[in-house]
């Protein structure tokens, strides 16, 4: 016999499987039209990670269908038209490091709620720490994983095309990356001062973050995406 909560849960996954379609479409048609590619990219992203419950899995679902709308754009765009190449190039690695800035920006706003909940002498628990820390230490590889996998199962221009920017992405460095030697030394700091102390009531990290994303989202905290634009 099925159970209110079972039920709950299946309209949950349900929404999420909507939202994250609906993602894609946008993404592909952010890429189709053309304009303002990075910002576009970025702010989807964003507006995607802005759930309150996000973990991992989640992260990894929001990046592949983001890289599956930017691949179905592109395609639908450029493969239809010849000697579009470097216009196509262009557009993609623009998209992605629309995406690449997304998740730095999740990882700052993860070291903003460490730092805020430091900042009104509030600990999250050891356990909590040490989930969102592992979960924030894979995140660059999530991010050039599932540029590779794409890259891989995509054929022609679109495959070249990825399997650059994963190179490049690769030697060079993500901003992703980047911001997360900034939060993950945040958190170390963090985890030293917890001992045994728990949470206080209603600090949850995972709340706390969500909710500076929501801000950075909608422009009441500026931090890292204007120096991402330079990065190519």
């Amino acid at each position: 016999m099925q159970t209110d909560n079972d039920e709950m849960h299946q309209n949950s996954t349900a929404d999420i499987n909507d939202d994250l379609s609906q993602l894609e479409r946008d993404i592909r048609d952010a890429l189709v039209d053309g304009t303002n590619v990075q910002e576009t990219v970025h702010r989807l992203t964003l507006k995607a990670m802005k759930a309150d419950r996000l973990d991992i899995d989640s992260i990894r679902r929001i990046v592949t269908a983001v890289v599956s709308g930017v691949q179905e754009g592109a395609q639908q765009k450029f493969l239809a038209v010849n000697n579009q190449s470097q216009s196509a190039k262009s557009q993609v690695t623009a998209a992605i490091s629309g995406l690449d800035s997304a998740l730095a920006r999740f990882a700052e706003a993860s070291k903003l709620a460490v730092q805020e909940a430091a900042g009104r002498a509030q600990k999250f628990s050891d356990k909590e720490l040490v989930r969102t820390r592992s979960d924030l230490e894979g995140l660059e590889s999530l991010f050039l994983d599932t540029l590779q996998n794409t890259a891989s199962a995509a054929k022609g221009t679109i495959s070249d095309i990825l399997h650059d920017i994963t190179k490049h992405a690769k030697n060079n460095g993500t901003v992703v990356g980047a911001q997360l030697k900034e939060t993950l030394a945040t958190f170390a700091q963090q985890a030293a001062s917890v001992g045994h102390a728990q949470i206080e009531a209603g600090a949850q990290l995972t709340q706390t973050t969500a909710g500076f994303i929501h801000k950075i989202a909608t422009g009441v905290l500026s931090g890292i995406k204007d120096h991402s634009k330079d990065k190519h």
